[in-house]
């Protein structure tokens, strides 16, 4: 066996990179979106397109990717069969899809036990023990992500309301996002009418940065988020000897205000989701260890 691929899909964006049997990458492409429970036909057109893109950077013939075997951690993959259509109509040799969780577990921690949190827009945890894995959370911001920029940013807006109603005490950062918004409660509705999680997030760092100056909402909404992250990673039943990797933008914001217990466990990465594809699929594909 020549080659494998690791993919690394999401809603804004697909990755892709061509690697030999042993986990050394050749080439690496990028694409569009790749949700596969919004939008599965687009998402292999866009999957497809990375791995081929993928190939031409390595200076190889994208008529190998039907020789190819293939890991892909995609969001969306947790729910319904999506990841048993999109099998069913994949190019490559053997196609085997995981939750975007899984392959950034195995990015951070390797093959060996640990545990992950993916502390974005969204949030996603998941530990490994004993060559068992378990997944907490990732159900999407109606219903989940609590702790994360979407939910954090959404909560500031409902706590800005609440002080514009003198139903709780204003703050400056509440004053702040009343000027955002003209003084105008209406706009605030008439934004969450069409906000997607993104945009709810984007207000999540200004959260962080009132919080470190002792703004009382601020600090309520942070202390409610930290409070929701480490009830997921209780959970999931840490070892007091097992690395944990936080991932993700809010994951260096998160880091100082965890409890001692999280703290002590805290690592640095080993490599990235796109990375833990790769080495996946080579410890997988080409029946060896990659080595780490």
């Amino acid at each position: 066996m020549k080659f494998v691929l690791g993919i690394d899909g999401g809603g804004t964006s697909c990755r892709a990179a061509l690697a030999t049997a042993d986990g050394v990458v050749v080439g690496r492409a990028k694409s569009g979106a790749a949700n596969i429970r919004t939008d599965l036909t687009g998402a292999r057109s866009n999957i497809v397109d990375a791995a081929r893109q993928a190939f031409i950077a390595a200076g190889q013939d994208p008529d190998l990717i039907a020789q190819t075997p293939a890991i892909l951690g995609l969001a969306g993959a947790n729910v319904g069969t999506y990841r048993q259509q999109l099998e069913a109509i994949l190019p490559f040799s053997t196609s085997r899809v995981e939750t975007d969780a899984e392959i950034a577990l195995e990015g951070a921690v390797g093959s060996g036990d640990g545990a992950m949190a993916i502390l974005g827009t969204g949030t996603a945890y998941m530990a490994r023990k004993n060559g068992k894995s378990r997944a907490i959370g990732g159900w999407g911001f109606q219903v989940g992500d609590q702790g994360s920029g979407a939910r954090i940013g959404r909560d500031l807006l409902e706590q800005t309301l609440l002080a514009h109603d003198g139903v709780r005490q204003a703050s400056p950062l509440t004053d702040s996002m009343m000027a955002v918004f003209r003084n105008n409660p209406e706009d605030v509705v008439e934004f969450t009418t069409n906000a997607k999680p993104g945009d709810f997030g984007g207000f999540a760092p200004m959260v962080f940065e009132h919080a470190a100056k002792g703004d009382a909402v601020a600090n309520w909404i942070v202390d409610k988020a930290v409070s929701d992250v480490e009830a997921s990673l209780g959970a999931l039943g840490l070892s007091d000897d097992a690395p944990l990797c936080l991932l993700g933008g809010l994951a260096p914001l998160y880091a100082p205000r965890l409890s001692a217990r999280y703290n002590a466990l805290l690592r640095e990465p080993l490599d990235d989701a796109l990375g833990g594809a790769v080495q996946m699929a080579a410890r997988l594909f080409a029946g060896k260890e990659a080595a780490r």
